[in-house]
């Protein structure tokens, strides 16, 4: 008998993946020796993460099936290989002082990396996790969120020691090591494999496992109303939540009159708020449901976005920041339970990466709203355009509930329609 694998060294796999790949958080670090260097513009430099961010989503789309026919193994394979060049090659880049080539290494093939290793372990984890499917997914995507609190000080430390080329050797090194021996432990689990007591809890009532409201493969969710509700909550939510990581510290400083270094501060809290958001709201959404932990979302950053700009005490200022990143982390972290409730688990890391495609997408839109309605240091026009973006949001979280009833409708009426006509099989079988 082949011995199953325990499913939380899964997470951790998994945790060791994203935690690799979460580094892009810590890019910042790289911005300011950079300019110093070669007198690169810092938009310039700024460039290289958004080239980055797209071809995230844009591989995750791409390379879905593939991890889906060929599994975590070889698609982790692939994202050590790009991930780690990527990020090696950057420090060729700075050796040659070409930004063409830190474009190429950074942002296109670290980029390719991001994108399928974001996706790798998912698929499998909530197979493993059918009872915990948010807190499984949440765990992997903390590492994510979690990522810079761990690689910015050690980045910042190498840069100070052995210079900004060579800190990106040594850290292409380590993330192709870490992403290529975590992804060797990942595997879907066996067909037909429960949790241990997991059937006998359902019988007895101790667990309510609702049953998926589909199982479609990736080609036919994206013809469906219900994903595309998806795309654009996650879109909206995404690009509100860029718009605000990456003003911050400007934010702060002229709202609240926070200094620099206060504002400098800020930012770290941020992410430890990012990573706690998307372990904590996922989870959540395991006891309270997929459609109102996105519900809960939106109208909290509704109110959080239309107050904050009349906010004038620095203490509240950044408790509505860090509950703002906490929803931003964890809408990352649940949409990946919510497409296995919505499409089942048949394809669900090719429906995943198709979705991540609004990440792709919020990446650019972020920043570019930012920049054209802010003006340069006008903040409360756009904090009020984002609050009615959410609005939207909110409306399409009431519209998926729609699609969910219908749905539950037609599955009911089947399963009526199916009775009878097995007990109409037995009356004539016994007449």
């Amino acid at each position: 008998m082949t011995k199953v694998k325990n499913r939380w060294l899964i997470a951790a796999s998994a945790v060791g993946v994203h935690i690799s790949i979460g580094s892009v958080y810590a890019y910042s670090v790289y911005v300011n020796p950079l300019k110093d260097m070669f007198g690169w513009e810092k938009s310039q430099i700024s460039l290289a993460f958004s080239i980055a961010i797209f071809f995230l989503g844009c591989s995750a789309a791409f390379l879905g099936h593939y991890l889906e026919k060929h599994g975590p193994r070889k698609s982790g394979l692939i994202s050590a290989i790009f991930f780690g060049i990527g990020i090696a090659g950057s420090g060729f880049a700075v050796k040659m002082g070409s930004l063409p080539l830190f474009y190429l290494f950074y942002g296109v093939l670290s980029g390719i990396g991001l994108g399928i290793g974001y996706i790798t372990p998912v698929s499998s984890l909530v197979k493993w996790f059918p009872d915990r499917r948010g807190l499984a997914t949440g765990l992997a995507i903390m590492g994510f969120g979690f990522a810079a609190l761990i690689s910015g000080p050690l980045i910042n430390y190498l840069i100070g020691s052995v210079g900004v080329a060579n800190t990106f050797y040594i850290m292409g090194a380590c993330y192709f090591t870490l992403i290529f021996a975590s992804s060797r432990y990942l595997a879907p689990p066996p067909k037909g494999w429960a949790p241990k007591g997991f059937d006998a809890s359902i019988a007895a009532s101790k667990k309510v496992i609702k049953e998926d409201l589909s199982y479609l493969g990736a080609n036919e969710a994206v013809k469906t109303k219900r994903f595309w509700y998806l795309w654009v909550m996650l879109f909206i939510n995404i690009t509100c939540g860029i718009a605000i990581v990456s003003t911050a510290s400007p934010l702060a400083q002229s709202s609240v009159g926070l200094t620099a270094t206060a504002a400098a501060a800020m930012v770290g809290v941020m992410g430890l708020f990012n990573g706690g958001g998307r372990i904590g709201w996922a989870s959540l959404s395991d006891l309270i449901g997929r459609p109102n932990m996105y519900t809960l979302f939106f109208s909290v950053q509704i109110l959080a976005y239309f107050f904050l700009p009349s906010i004038t005490n620095a203490i509240a200022f950044q408790a509505v920041i860090f509950l703002i990143l906490s929803c931003y982390g964890g809408g990352f972290s649940t949409i990946p339970a919510y497409i296995g409730d919505m499409f089942g688990t048949k394809e669900l890391g090719a429906i995943h990466g198709y979705i991540l495609t609004a990440w792709a997408a919020a990446g650019i839109a972020g920043p570019l709203l930012l920049n054209r309605l802010s003006n340069g240091s006008d903040y409360h026009t756009p904090l009020y355009f984002f609050a009615s973006l959410f609005v939207v949001a909110l409306i399409v979280s009431f519209l998926i509930r729609l699609e969910i009833k219908k749905l539950r409708a037609q599955k009911h009426a089947q399963h009526v329609a199916t009775q009878a006509e097995l007990e109409e099989e037995a009356v004539e079988m016994v007449a």
